[in-house]
């Protein structure tokens, strides 16, 4: 009888590098990325209640100017005023959209749910924070949201961009209404004065078109934060 004996072949152990990342050093910069952007929040407010008391101080200026039948100036004024009140409601909408991205940077901070390049872009928004550029903010956002999305995180963001909504364009028509509106609260007469003068806005950029909902919210945000 033969006995067959089985040689058994060296076995080969196979192993799966993956790239070591440093998680606690990712989610450091995640949470002084969130500081700065509450802290970036409350910076863009205040500058939203700086534009609204300029405001009211240019429809100071209107009506005084009304009240010396001067209602050339008092248009150059109430272009002012609108102007103010527009940037005051672009710093808002800013401050919003930075609102929201931080809740996302939040909940990625609790869940851990963050990667290497979610770190790299960190690093980027806190370089933009820092300067308070508006637009390379609104850029990196962008980006930013991108990788919180791919996480499955939802959260509502703001989609007006302020590079596109910064612009010295006045309606003519916003103009007119607010001249009438002083006038009314004064009692004073310009209907035939207004009647003589030609239109004196002269647009610097593109208009952006808002809906009159997100308008009145944004105002009546604007006005709990002066109470």
């Amino acid at each position: 009888m033969f006995q067959i004996h089985h040689q058994n072949k060296p076995r080969r152990d196979c192993y799966i590098y993956f790239p070591v990342l440093n998680w606690n050093q990712i989610l450091l910069d995640m949470d002084e990325t969130l500081f700065q952007l509450k802290f970036t929040s409350k910076q863009l407010e205040r500058l939203a209640k700086k534009s609204e008391k300029e405001a009211e101080k240019e429809q100071a200026k209107v009506k005084k100017a009304l009240q010396q039948k001067n209602v050339e100036c008092a248009r150059i004024y109430a272009e002012n005023a609108i102007r103010k009140k527009n940037e005051g409601l672009n710093w808002l909408r800013m401050a919003s959209r930075v609102d929201a991205v931080a809740s996302k940077v939040q909940t990625a901070v609790t869940m851990k749910g963050v990667t290497k390049s979610m770190g790299q872009v960190t690093k980027a928004l806190d370089k933009a924070l820092g300067s308070m550029d508006l637009q390379k903010v609104s850029l990196v956002m962008d980006k930013f949201e991108t990788q919180v999305q791919n996480l499955d995180v939802h959260t509502s963001v703001m989609e007006d961009s302020m590079s596109s909504a910064t612009t010295l364009t006045t309606p003519q028509d916003q103009v007119d209404d607010l001249i009438h509106q002083i006038a009314e609260e004064s009692g004073l007469e310009v209907m035939d004065q207004l009647s003589q003068l030609p239109a004196g806005a002269t647009s610097v950029g593109p208009e952006s078109s808002r809906s009159q909902d997100r308008e009145d919210l944004l105002s009546r945000r604007l006005a709990a934060l002066r109470n």
